[in-house]
């Protein structure tokens, strides 16, 4: 296998501009990082395409591109491409690859081509002295616009609420590229709903956008009134050797068709995610920002029922049985008070 690596590019391909994200990869077959200079020198650093089957990040920098072709960017900006190989097959990632979100510097992991990218992205960036990271995300389910955050701070409530009333405040999964900037300046996931709505590029596009305007990110406090915060408490997963369907019958889970409709509701306590087979001791596990098992604290099985153990708001549940395999099930959150200032 030929070695993996990252280019860096000051100038783009005009073709650029319309490609498809499933024949990126003609242009940019590996992992590539654009820089272009703006009238503001700190650049706003930020990442398409982490996962594959997620497009609207790229069609989110097409239009900012042709916006200012004949003009001066109002701030420098280094966006990265990331799996182009994943989104010629529109994957998340593909079967020899890591999962390009979960591979940023910020935890201890095998060292590999892709992590070695990801830290020398960092490395760039911080050399470039960042203004500010967007990372840009679709989501399979039906879910609201909303951003995330990995630290309660002024700067970072100021940014990620200029996309979205709804905020999110997370500390797993580990290894996001929001969780590596954060250290080192405000950063702030976009997620954009599902990939066939042009209200999300519209919308990501406006903060974008905005974001290059500023001259600054305010540090004072965000006003309760404007913002709703939750804490992301837990991780659901099936687990790997346990079968599930939303149609076949045939499996140890049966999960309710109706389960992505319940994003973002304040579920109340014994709400059903689905059904164990008879006489089949399967369960859902979920992992705490620990990354501890605590599936047994928040759901129990009765009369062959999966059912909440205490009032919960899920995030990003999905139909997408590829999805759930890759990544999760769903979210736990939990409403977190506007932080005193």
């Amino acid at each position: 296998m030929s070695k993996l690596e990252l280019t860096q590019i000051e100038s783009y391909p005009q073709q650029l501009l319309d490609v498809s994200p499933d024949e990126l990869y003609t242009i940019f077959p590996g992992p590539t990082l654009l820089h272009l200079q703006g009238r503001r020198t700190y650049p706003i650093f930020i990442s398409v395409l982490l996962h594959g089957n997620e497009s609207t990040g790229l069609y989110v920098i097409q239009r900012l591109l042709k916006k200012y072709q004949d003009k001066e960017l109002p701030r420098a900006i280094s966006v990265f491409f990331g799996n182009t190989q994943a989104a010629r097959f529109g994957k998340r990632f593909l079967e020899n690859q890591p999962d390009y979100n979960r591979i940023w510097p910020s935890t201890i992991r095998p060292e590999t081509q892709e992590t070695i990218i990801m830290q020398n992205i960092v490395s760039e960036m911080v050399n470039r002295k960042v203004f500010a990271s967007i990372d840009i995300h679709n989501n399979t389910g039906l879910n609201p616009h909303y951003s995330c955050i990995t630290k309660i701070e002024n700067k970072f409530l100021q940014l990620a609420s200029l996309f979205a009333h709804t905020i999110v405040y997370f500390q797993t999964p580990k290894g996001v590229q929001t969780m590596a900037f954060s250290k080192h300046c405000p950063a702030v996931t976009l997620e954009c709903g599902k990939i066939d709505t042009s209200s999300g590029i519209d919308h990501a596009l406006e903060f974008v956008d905005a974001v290059l305007h500023l001259q600054s990110i305010s540090e004072d406090p965000t006003l309760a009134q404007d913002i709703k915060i939750f804490h992301t408490i837990a991780r659901v997963k099936v687990p790997h050797d346990v079968s599930f369907s939303f149609t076949d019958k045939n499996v140890d889970i049966l999960l309710s068709k109706e389960l992505d409709r319940l994003n973002f509701s304040e579920l109340p306590k014994d709400t059903c995610f689905g059904v164990v087979q008879s006489n089949n001791s399967a369960r859902l596990f979920a992992f705490d920002e620990n990354d501890e098992e605590v599936g047994e604290n928040l759901f129990y099985v009765s009369d062959q029922k999966i059912m909440l153990a205490k009032p919960m708001m899920p995030a990003m549940l999905t139909l997408d049985e590829d999805i759930i395999r890759q990544d999760c099930l769903c979210y736990l959150m939990e409403n977190l008070p506007h932080p005193k200032q």
